[in-house]
């Protein structure tokens, strides 16, 4: 297939976003044989698409989300209206356990159907590649049972699923005060048991005052690695916990959330290459005041993605476009950071290195968008532009 007249927006190179005013490019077997400007495309053979200018990016990254669920925290939603906080929340009960509760009462089709239109949402919006993590039963059933569902979606709908093993998401009510019996006796066991079902991409983890703390999350590192699965972690959302510099020296993929990371951690962040992974949703939710530190990331080279955080309590969205336009007007990201965010940054944030880019050898993930200017992706509240999408060179 040859995709000609377009506006691309390859991410790479040193002009921003890596822009190619009417470009082509030529899909071969699912990769992307070649891209560039028009005047330069080669001889090929195959179905000609022309584009008529309109804007071609790589296909969209959401790289952290939880849309395998039951239940619903709307709720909860009405107390911190009303003036309670999140930590207040958790602490009487509700929160994630209130969505353990639920999601251990559900079985796989039950939880599948609940969370196919979530996925449907994403993908019309120009999604390829979702990261789902567990996180929500807390026991060795429905640990594995949601880490299923997510390999599951994968196979009935057209998206690439990442699955993360986020068993150190909270205590569960039976292990109320043992932490440590929890990892050592469930989260612990129940890691090498995914890990031996190919359930498992990677590890994550939740490094807070209401979850666990570093010297806990340091257990469940020390496992991941013993299995060579890469690390991630939900780190310094809430407080300044040490869970950024903890990531960083795991060598994590990702640092998530991160609004009480400091100049110093975004330091540690870049020389370990981690990338810090904003969630403006639960930012935007949560009603916070305490900003990722996006000026010490910039200075300090450390890559930036953007991701829905996509769970029934603190971020209950399901549009990355949204993530985009709350990256740029919540943290004040350009829309070319927005963009790199959802792309290139997000591949890196799943150790991923075939997608996020319009370069040749990379998967064909593609999207069309009824734009002009990549910036118009940012700049819009509300409204999906998508033209078509393609994943593995199919439209």
């Amino acid at each position: 297939m040859i995709l000609t007249h377009a506006t691309l927006a390859t991410m790479t190179g040193p002009a921003p976003y890596g822009l190619v005013r009417d470009g082509a490019v030529v899909v071969d077997e699912g990769r992307i044989a070649w891209a560039g400007p028009m005047a330069q495309l080669p001889a090929a053979s195959g179905e000609v698409v022309d584009c008529g200018g309109r804007l071609l990016t790589p296909a969209l990254i959401d790289c952290h989300t939880h849309v395998v669920f039951a239940g619903d925290r709307a709720a909860e939603f009405e107390m911190r209206l009303n003036g309670a906080s999140y930590a207040d929340v958790a602490r009487a009960g509700g929160g994630i356990l209130s969505t353990v509760r639920a999601t251990r009462a559900a079985d796989e089709a039950a939880l599948l159907a609940a969370a196919l239109p979530r996925v449907d949402a994403l993908i019309a919006e120009g999604v390829a590649v979702i990261e789902i993590k567990s996180g929500y039963g807390l026991d060795t059933e429905t640990e594995l049972r949601m880490l299923r569902v997510a390999r599951r979606i994968g196979l009935v709908r057209p998206v690439r699923v990442v699955t993360s093993f986020l068993g150190a998401h909270a205590v569960p009510p039976e292990f109320a005060g043992r932490a440590g019996d929890y990892l050592s006796e469930v989260c612990l066991p129940t890691l090498r048991a995914a890990h031996a079902g190919g359930l498992v991409d990677a590890v994550d983890g939740f490094c807070e005052g209401i979850a666990f703390g570093v010297d806990e999350i340091a257990q469940v590192f020390a496992v991941a690695r013993e299995l060579g699965l890469p690390v991630k972690l939900h780190a310094e959302q809430l407080t300044q916990s040490g869970g950024t510099a903890l990531a960083a020296q795991a060598g994590a993929l990702s640092a998530d959330h991160v609004e009480y990371a400091t100049a110093g951690d975004a330091a540690m962040m870049a020389a370990a290459g981690t990338v810090a992974v904003l969630l403006p949703g639960a930012f935007y939710t949560l009603r916070e005041t305490q900003a990722p530190p996006v000026a010490a990331f910039r200075a300090a080279g450390v890559p930036m993605a953007l991701a829905t955080d996509c769970n029934p309590g603190s971020s209950p969205m399901t549009s990355l476009l949204l993530a985009m336009n709350m990256g740029c007007t919540l943290f004040r990201l350009t829309p070319e950071e927005a963009l790199a965010g959802v792309t290139r940054h997000a591949a890196r944030a799943l150790g991923l290195t075939d997608c996020g880019r319009i370069a040749p050898g990379l998967r064909a993930d593609l999207c069309l968008w009824d734009a002009e200017h990549p910036a118009e992706l940012a700049y819009r509240i509300g409204f999906n532009p998508l033209s078509r999408r393609m994943i593995g060179g199919a439209l």
